[in-house]
């Protein structure tokens, strides 16, 4: 957790407000797989008020929430979506994967990831929204 200033672009700026309206969890991450926002769905889930951790560096994130794929499905959804809409600039939807919480409870979630670039074509970081999977 860091306490330090970050200046944001205006489009991230508006992502953050567009994501702290919307009902489903939603998580704002930088370039570098930071999370810079998470709205209060989200909140929900993690247990922890964005207020309270600011912005989370990846290894960070990863010991919040442990994200891996269902065994159950097959090796299409091997990839992390985060990872895809980051390095492969593309959004990508996981219909089964595991999110285990800081409180060991284990969620199966539908995942879709997708990366926010600027009018110039700049990559300004990734969104990821993601919602409990019920059924088969």
């Amino acid at each position: 957790m860091t306490t330090k200033t970050v200046q944001q672009s205006v489009e991230m700026i508006l992502v953050r407000q567009l994501a702290s309206y919307l009902f489903v969890p939603v998580l704002v991450f930088d370039t570098t797989g930071t999370v810079v926002f998470y709205n209060e769905p989200a909140e929900r889930i993690l247990g922890v008020r964005f207020e309270e951790t600011g912005r989370i560096d990846r290894e960070e994130a990863d010991r919040l929430v442990e994200l891996s794929d269902d065994p159950s499905v097959g090796l299409e959804n091997s990839e992390r979506p985060l990872d895809v809409a980051l390095q492969q600039r593309r959004p990508t939807h996981v219909r089964r994967w595991l999110l285990r919480r800081a409180d060991r409870v284990r969620l199966q979630v539908e995942l879709t990831a997708f990366p926010i670039i600027d009018h110039e074509e700049r990559l300004l970081g990734a969104m990821a929204m993601f919602w409990e999977h019920h059924g088969p």
